[in-house]
């Protein structure tokens, strides 16, 4: 599948320092020290509507990670899957009355074209699940050889009790996992299943919906085991960063991991596991089941600036939960209007302790909101708002406008 274009990102005359991220299993700071190449995978959308402000922050989130490894020297292999047959997506095709081809294409089409105008930096690879279904197949069958999989009609189901890390990556006890489980996809209260917990890796042929043949028969995969295979087969195992919003940390990214660590016994999944925080609108979280969205492509429609979305969202801590307001992205908008009068000036303020800090901040767990802070504090003084301007540095526009595109994503 294909991609975004790339946006062009500025070659910094420093390194930035290496990355520290907050690990959502282990509840600790993590720093990895990829040789070379550091290794992401970032669960996508499942493309039945527009990109809101949720998906929004958690791949902008994703991008500032993304830069800070490039910022501090590394390559990156950053994989991307979109979830292009599913349950949801074939239910809104139906109620919509249009082809859940087409429908996805669409919704994919549309989500490419937000990505490039907020300037997310692209997957290298961009897989879709129906042309990731080979991958699936012979990872089912590997999890079949170890005994891990059953049948429950013509159905395959995964059991979770065959992975003695299950539980290790949510952290979440057996209550609340049965709580959260029929409300993220899961079927708790199906018969014949060994444990309620126990997940699905193949849906046989329904009628009406569409299947691919397999040695199971027809059908099509369950949602978790996508992102394994894909992540096993373009990453390997125990790759550096399993990324997405908190909402998949079960029982997704939970069950993604059982899958590859079944498969392939002694091999962590990921090393660390990094998720962004949820966005709300009008005091709930923001969603397509409550249709309480903001989304990208009618703000992009009314002619807002992107980098005035962009900037909204990295004045919030990725991992944080906030709630998205009109007067936000109107004083990102004013932000923006002091910014580049700022850097149309040439000189300004000393440029190297912002473009240290900045690069400092985005490494300490893309602390975004720190580092604009730091880009405020220098318009401000560069313009003289707290006193008397500051042009002491003749190249600070410069240095100013290339750490805020590298680091931050923000061409002004």
């Amino acid at each position: 599948m294909r991609a975004w274009s790339a946006p062009e990102m500025p070659t910094l005359p420093v390194t930035g320092p290496a990355v520290s991220l907050h690990d959502t299993p282990s509840g600790e700071r993590r720093t990895l020290s990829p040789d070379g190449t550091a290794r992401l995978y970032a669960c996508g959308i499942t493309p039945y509507d527009a990109t809101h402000m949720g998906h929004a922050a958690t791949y902008v989130g994703v991008d500032l990670l993304y830069r800070a490894w490039r910022n501090a020297g590394l390559e990156v292999a950053y994989v991307q899957n979109v979830t292009d047959v599913d349950d949801p997506l074939l239910e809104r095709a139906t109620k919509v009355g249009i082809d859940w081809v087409a429908l996805a294409e669409r919704e994919t089409e549309l989500f490419r074209q937000d990505m490039q105008a907020l300037r997310v930096l692209p997957p290298r690879d961009y897989i879709g699940a129906v042309e990731s279904i080979p991958l699936v197949i012979d990872l089912i069958e590997r999890l079949q050889a170890t005994g891990s999989v059953y049948a429950v009609d013509d159905d395959l189901y995964f059991s979770v009790h065959a992975d003695p890390a299950f539980g290790q990556e949510s952290r979440m006890d057996r209550e609340t996992m049965l709580q959260i489980f029929p409300e993220r996809g899961g079927d708790p209260d199906r018969p014949g299943k060994k444990d309620p917990l126990d997940c699905l890796v193949w849906l046989s042929e329904r009628p009406g919906e569409p299947s691919w043949p397999s040695p199971f028969g027809p059908g099509r995969p369950g949602w978790h085991i996508e992102c394994s295979a894909i992540a096993m087969t373009y990453l390997g195992g125990a790759f550096d960063v399993q990324a997405g919003g908190s909402d998949l940390v079960f029982p997704h990214h939970e069950m993604c991991a059982g899958h590859a660590q079944v498969a392939e016994p002694g091999t962590a999944f990921a090393q660390v596991y990094v998720h962004a925080g949820m966005v709300a609108y009008d005091g709930e979280k923001m969603s397509k089941s409550k249709g309480n969205l903001v989304f990208v492509s009618a703000l992009r429609h009314a002619d807002v600036d992107p980098m005035a979305i962009r900037l909204t969202l990295l004045r919030h801590h990725y991992r944080s939960d906030w709630e998205w307001t009109d007067a936000d992205l109107l004083a990102s908008v004013d932000t923006l209007a002091t910014w580049r009068r700022a850097l149309s000036l040439g000189a300004g303020a000393a440029a190297a302790p912002v473009v240290e800090g900045v690069l400092a901040a985005c490494a300490d767990d893309l602390d975004a909101a720190r580092a604009v802070r730091l880009v405020d504090d220098w318009a401000r003084a560069t313009l003289g708002t707290d006193g008397l301007a500051d042009t002491s540095d003749p190249h600070a526009a410069l240095a100013v406008h290339q750490v805020l595109d590298a680091a931050l994503g923000l061409s002004l």
